[in-house]
């Protein structure tokens, strides 16, 4: 049995290590890494690794810039590592001060629920719950195991290992204080975020071995709040308190503007808040300049491909190959081979109709 499994090892490790190589050099091509913590790439090329990222309620549905991280979750599962998405019911109470400059308004629970099963949901059509292999992606809310702690416990048991000096050198909250962003200071409430999200961290780690946070640029700071209290919880255990971090970029277009809305406002994932014909026009009507950025960001066309792609668009730039690829791409991700076939059609008939005036 000794020598079978010798055998085996043999076979398939080094193909099992080109995969890991594999998806840090391909998140790199893409542009989809920002920042990472020494030693986040060595364990990712060692072994599959569990990984989260974390998506707040504030809304029911989410919007095609959650698709960078929904993206990077698919990435992950693609390429042999485990994939957990959490839904931030408790988080969610709070609101993350990151990027903010007034303090979010506080959800009612009904609402809050609400939010959480249509995030749920989303999530539910990218990434496969259901499935029962090693590296099967896994959903949680993390109001699961926040709603058991006292407020007393929480402080003794986890404030007490992070100071007060280490959570205000954070940028989210420096700006806050600062008044850099215009807002009227922050509340105790959107100061201990960071805290319960780092705990995330802790309980993720501890019960599900995920060595690794992910998320944009701007959770940097809660993130490696998180890797901290990893390493400060499991102080007498080396092995356990092992914790990575990596962010992607923010993705903003060429001018400047804010990604990811229209004239109508954000660009939903869900039909019945952007209809599958806005979607298509969104990515169709995307810049030369932000459609071959996109393309490596939001496709899952290999380089060769995507290269190719590029060249074609620039030898004729009018005939726009880059954003019809684009928008046909993620049609088919977000919404449906029929859905795609639709809005081809009706794009073509508004042309048509244009023509005609």
């Amino acid at each position: 049995m000794e020598f079978e499994d010798w055998i085996l090892k043999l076979i398939y490790l080094p193909k099992f290590t080109q995969k890991m190589k594999n998806l840090v050099e391909e998140l790199r091509w893409r542009g989809l890494i920002h920042d990472m913590m020494p030693g986040t790439e060595e364990q990712l090329l060692k072994e599959p690794t569990t990984v989260y990222i974390g998506f707040d309620p504030t809304s029911d549905s989410l919007h095609i810039g959650s698709l960078v991280p929904i993206i990077l979750l698919m990435h992950l599962r693609k390429f042999g590592h485990r994939p957990i998405a959490l839904v931030g019911g408790a988080t969610g109470m709070i609101g993350d001060p990151s990027g903010k400059s007034n303090e979010r308004n506080l959800l009612d629970e009904a609402t809050l629920n609400h939010n959480v099963n249509g995030i749920k949901a989303v999530l539910s059509r990218f990434l496969d719950f259901n499935a029962k292999d090693a590296t099967a992606p896994i959903l949680v809310n993390n109001y699961d195991w926040m709603k058991d702690f006292s407020f007393i416990n929480f402080a003794r048991d986890v404030g007490k290992r992070i100071t007060v000096n280490y959570m205000m050198a954070k940028d989210s909250v420096k700006k806050r204080l600062s008044g850099d962003e215009g807002g009227e200071g922050m509340s105790f409430t959107e100061f201990t975020y960071q805290l319960i999200q780092g705990y995330d961290f802790y309980h993720l780690n501890k019960e599900y071995n995920c060595l690794l946070q992910m998320g944009g640029s701007d959770q940097w700071g809660n993130i490696t709040t998180g890797t901290e209290l990893v390493r400060r919880m499991n102080v007498d255990n080396e092995e356990r308190s092992k914790a990575y971090a990596m962010t992607c970029p923010l993705i903003t277009k060429a001018d400047g503007s804010k990604f990811g809305k229209s004239e109508g406002g954000n660009v939903w994932l869900d039909a019945d808040k952007t209809s599958p014909y806005k979607f298509y026009q969104f990515w169709l009507n995307t810049t030369d300049v932000d459609a071959e950025k996109y393309i490596k960001i939001f496709t899952f066309l290999d380089k060769d491909t995507v290269e190719k792609l590029i060249a074609e668009h620039n030898e004729a730039p009018h005939l726009r190959i880059l954003q019809k690829r684009l928008a046909e791409e993620l049609m088919l991700l977000v919404h449906s081979k029929e859905d795609l076939d639709s809005a081809i059609f009706a794009s073509g008939a508004f042309l048509v109709k244009i023509w005609k005036i």
